[in-house]
Order: C-alpha cells, then sequence, then structure tokens
C-alpha cells in the first residue's frame, strides 16, 4: 500500500516514515527542504533498509501537485506534516503562515477528492484549544480562538477536512498533539533545526553543546507551580507509532464516523524549568539560562487527556520526560561530533 508523507524529511514526518516502513507500507515522501536535509534519507535507510521514494516539491505549486498524483494515482492514503510551525514566527509573518498551512492543503484535498475513496491523516495541535478552561484537555474541549496565525491554521485545516469529508470519499483522523522532542533511539534520525531552533528542547540540547550562549525562559510569572509555561512533552516515536495505528485503523475501515480526533501527549504537563531540571540531570551539567519577558502567542498551560486514543487506538506513550530528554541530547552530541 502507498502512502505519500508530506514533510517527510522533518523531525516528525522521518520517525513515522520509519515507523511505515517497519509495518510494510511503500512510503513516497514530498518535502521542498525548507526546514529540513535530504542527507535524513540516509539515516532512514541506516534504520530500516529501505529507500523511500522521494520527491523535491514545493505543495505551494498547484501545477506541481496535481502532476504528482496524476504519477502516483496508485496512492492510497496521506499523512501531512508539511507546515510551518513556530508560534513566535506565524506572529510576525502570518501570511506565510496562510500560504504555506492552507493553500497547500487544499491543494492535496482537491487531488484526493477525485479518488473514490481515500485515507488522510493531518498533523494537528493542541494550539486548537487556545487556553482551555481546564487541564488535562480532552477532544470535546471547546475550540477557543486561536492566539497566534499558527493555532489558526490549524482551526481552519481541521475545519477545511471536516467539511471535505462530508462530500467525498475521504475518511480522515484529525491528531491533535502537544509537544514532541526526543529522537530515534539509533541515533540516525533526530529534531535539527535550520537556523535559531523555535522548540525548546533542541534550544536547550544547543545550549548545552555550546552552539548557544543561553537559553531565554519566556517570563516566570505565569499561574503555574513556578511560574513557568506548563506543556506535555511526547517522544517523537511515540508520536510517530500513533500515525501508523490511525492510518491502519482507516485502512482496515475500523473508524466509527467519516472524520476522527484524537489528542497525542503524555497526559503529564511539565514547566520549562522542570524541563531544564530534567536536562541537567541527564547531561550532568548546569544549564545557562535567563528569565526573559513573556511571549506573544504562548499559553499557560497545555497537557492532554489521553483516554481516548489509549481506549479507542490503543495507544500510549512509552517514554519518560528524562528518556525523551536523554535521546535528544545524545543525538546533538552525535551530530555536532561529525
Amino acid at each position: 500500500m502507498k502512502i505519500l508523507v508530506t514533510g517527510g524529511l522533518g523531525f516528525i514526518g522521518s520517525h513515522t516514515v520509519v515507523e511505515l516502513q517497519h509495518e510494510g507500507f511503500e512510503v513516497i515522501i514530498i518535502d521542498n527542504l525548507s526546514n529540513s536535509s535530504e542527507e535524513v534519507l540516509k539515516g532512514i535507510v541506516a534504520i530500516t533498509g529501505i529507500m523511500p521514494v522521494f520527491e523535491k516539491l514545493d505543495l505551494r505549486d498547484k501545477a506541481s501537485v496535481q502532476d504528482f498524483f496524476k504519477r502516483h494515482s496508485d496512492v492510497t492514503g496521506v499523512i501531512h506534516f508539511a507546515a510551518s510551525k513556530a508560534v513566535g514566527e506565524s506572529v510576525g509573518n502570518p501570511l506565510l503562515y496562510y500560504e504555506n498551512n492552507i493553500n497547500t492543503l487544499i491543494y492535496l484535498l482537491q487531488e484526493l477528492q477525485q479518488k473514490q475513496e481515500a485515507n488522510f491523516i493531518f498533523s494537528s495541535s493542541c494550539t486548537v484549544y487556545g487556553q482551555a478552561e481546564t487541564m488535562p484537555v480532552n477532544e470535546n474541549a471547546s475550540v477557543k480562538p486561536a492566539m497566534s496565525p499558527y493555532g489558526n491554521t490549524k482551526q481552519i485545516g481541521e475545519e477545511i477536512i471536516t467539511d471535505v469529508t462530508k462530500v467525498s470519499g475521504i475518511n480522515a483522523i484529525l491528531l491533535r498533539y502537544f509537544n514532541p522532542i526526543g529522537a530515534h533511539s539509533s541515533r540516525e534520525i533526530g529534531e535539527l533545526p535550520i537556523g535559531t531552533p523555535q522548540n525548546l528542547v533542541p534550544f536547550i540540547t544547543q545550549t548545552g553543546i555550546g552552539l548557544r550562549k543561553e537559553l531565554s525562559v519566556y517570563g516566570d510569572d505565569y499561574p503555574t507551580s513556578d511560574g513557568t509555561c506548563v506543556r506535555d512533552y511526547i517522544h517523537v516515536v511515540d508520536l510517530a507509532k500513533a500515525h501508523v495505528i490511525a492510518l491502519q485503523r482507516l485502512v482496515n475501515k475500523k473508524n466509527v464516523d467519516k472524520i476522527e480526533i484524537f489528542n497525542l501527549g503524555t497526559g503529564t504537563g511539565s514547566s520549562v524549568l522542570e524541563v531544564i531540571a530534567a536536562f541537567e540531570k541527564v547531561s550532568g551539567q548546569k544549564l545557562p539560562y535567563k528569565i526573559v519577558d513573556r511571549r506573544e502567542g504562548d499559553v499557560i498551560s497545555a497537557y492532554a487527556n489521553t483516554e481516548k486514543a489509549n481506549n479507542i487506538l490503543g495507544w500510549k506513550t512509552e517514554s519518560t520526560l528524562e528518556e525523551s530528554i536523554a535521546s535528544a541530547w545524545e543525538w546533538e552530541q552525535k551530530v555536532r561530533s561529525k
């Protein structure tokens, strides 16, 4: 069964490609390499022994998307990761986010709706909840006004997919995940952002290795246990496995509805200072950091109620916060030793 993975050379995408290949799926990757590298293919092959088909393609080019599906008419499922994903950047450059995250989704769905049947897994986000009123947040929580253009693109994306499934042969699962971290146990693939990291853990590991002078902690006056923001940090391999299980659910027609939604997280919230402490414990070194002003678009707290995914998908996380951070640190050390 041929599966298209958009953004398949990115952090979550590459780990999902590995898990798909482990389960016997034939994978085609589309990536424009804007925040990834073709070198990731070597890591995937080192782990699985299989070279996935790769096409460098910008999904914002509608004609290229149409041409791809003409040449690969036997694609039966799509896992759609390709998107810009930094909250802060989206606030400063909203049109980039609307073009890249909305137009590309529309072009993919336009091709899939021409098929009699198609399966679609959407990389959504806990940002759709905004600042939820209660924690942990479950899938029935109301979707609040987005606090950033990035979050808004995920809300709009979910609405578009919901509307399209009503009038097409597309079946979809929306995976709202929290904060992916870590690296594959082989240390062949991991998170390697281009430029300054927009996420906490790669900034921590780059600071730990000496690439960054110090970490900025955005605010210590939030109403949390230590004043810093709280998030749910999930190991990327646990997350990747959930995508495969979700795809298999659609392929085997186990889905109850045309569109289903699942939270993917650990169910535990960790503050920024707790993540720093976990890094210091696993690395055996102090991390230089400073407290700075709050960052626009950040919610106070976000962690998942995972009962639905646990019970219906039969999926749950396996790695602890410390194990996840240890894997990220080992990956960082390997990458910088080259």
